[in-house]
């Protein structure tokens, strides 16, 4: 009797996942955390358009989604200016990200990244047997200049960049993005992650037309629209490779019910703005507690800040595990020297009660152990 028989390339990747969830963690410590500021969802929820409507579609989840994302395509179309032949909808970011490498990298083709940047997409690239190159933030953002430099060594098929970034929640000024294109190798194609775009700055969005060929940027319903559970994101591109995306997606991937939810979340502009207000009102609170405890937060374009806690990994990693032990569930980047810092997701104001009344507690402790 025989199992099955993996590919080599299957055979040689660990069993393992990006990110532990607050679920597997909570799990293991045996009870609930009380305050769940670490995942960069919003806990401010989806428009009660969107829940409604979420509501009512699940009468209809015998039937299966529209595997042309028909109504939702064209709503995008309409929301970002362009046709719908230049959007693709997807199980989120993560979803699209995959059927990306899926569709450009070949075993052994070059891949490149920040090292300490989003861990999925490493994920799916390893998983299609690319070769990751990586190179290293440059002030606690993702280096445009040594980014292009290493596509161009390696003949690059793709180069991920996200802006504004996750971990750190810096920014590239829009000209920045839009002279990185213009310095693309050859054959390169630029993956530009704007998970967090809804929350940068009046008119700090790049302006890339949306037919260059040598673009994808991809957005979600996960951040600002508080839907990181429905799982929609979906990108904008040329028509041919937009089009190339039905060789290799899943048609059926996307629920009826996240369908609907999005339709009406895109309907809802006020509740839009007003979670925007309440993330940015946030993230002005978490500063306020990292300097009332001597430390310094990063600025920030997104819906989580950094916070510098002023030594190495090993003490960041003491603070968190200190703030976890107190039922505040928090999460730091990955590689040094960016792991000197916690990430802490925008969060309700009882939630950050409990960060302000855990933090002092976990440096101290973290002090006590140096």
């Amino acid at each position: 009797m025989t199992g099955p028989r993996f590919t080599d390339l299957a055979a040689s990747l660990p069993a393992s996942v990006p990110f532990v969830g607050p679920e597997a963690q909570e799990r293991a410590r045996g009870r609930p955390f009380r305050a769940r500021v670490g995942a960069n969802e919003s806990v401010f929820g989806p428009s009660p358009r969107a829940a409604a409507a979420m509501a009512a579609a699940a009468a209809d989840a015998w039937m299966y989604g529209d595997p042309e994302n028909h109504d939702l395509r064209h709503a995008l179309a309409e929301a970002e200016g362009v046709a719908p032949e230049n959007v693709v909808v997807g199980e989120g970011i993560d979803g699209l990200l995959g059927y990306t490498v899926r569709l450009t990298v070949a075993p052994g083709d070059a891949v490149v990244t920040s090292d300490g940047a989003y861990p999925t997409f490493n994920y799916h690239v390893a998983g299609y047997g690319g070769v990751l190159h990586k190179v290293p933030y440059r002030d606690d953002r993702e280096d445009i200049d040594a980014l292009l430099a290493k596509a161009a060594e390696v003949d690059a098929k793709l180069l991920y960049l996200s802006n504004p970034d996750n971990p750190m929640g810096t920014w590239h000024d829009p000209a920045a993005i839009e002279a990185m294109l213009a310095r693309l190798p050859q054959g390169t194609l630029l993956v530009l992650d704007e998970a967090y775009a809804q929350f940068l700055p009046e008119g700090a969005q790049p302006r890339i037309a949306v037919d260059d060929p040598r673009a994808i940027r991809f957005r979600t319903f996960s951040k600002a629209y508080g839907m990181a559970g429905a799982r929609v994101g979906y990108g904008l591109g040329a028509a041919p490779l937009i089009t190339a995306f039905n060789k290799v997606r899943n048609h059926f991937g996307m629920s009826r019910i996240s369908q609907a939810g999005a339709l009406a979340a895109l309907e809802d502009g006020a509740f839009l703005a007003e979670t925007i207000a309440r993330v940015a009102a946030a993230r002005e609170r978490i500063a306020g507690i990292a300097g009332d405890n001597g430390l310094s937060a990063l600025p920030s374009a997104t819906n989580f800040v950094a916070v510098d806690c002023g030594a190495d990994g090993d003490f960041a990693r003491a603070v968190l595990a200190g703030l976890l032990a107190q039922g505040v569930f928090v999460r730091m980047p990955f590689v040094a020297p960016q792991d000197r810092c916690i990430r802490i997701s925008a969060g309700t104001q009882a939630d950050l009660d409990l960060l302000a009344a855990a933090l002092p507690r976990a440096l101290a402790e973290a002090r006590a152990e140096k």
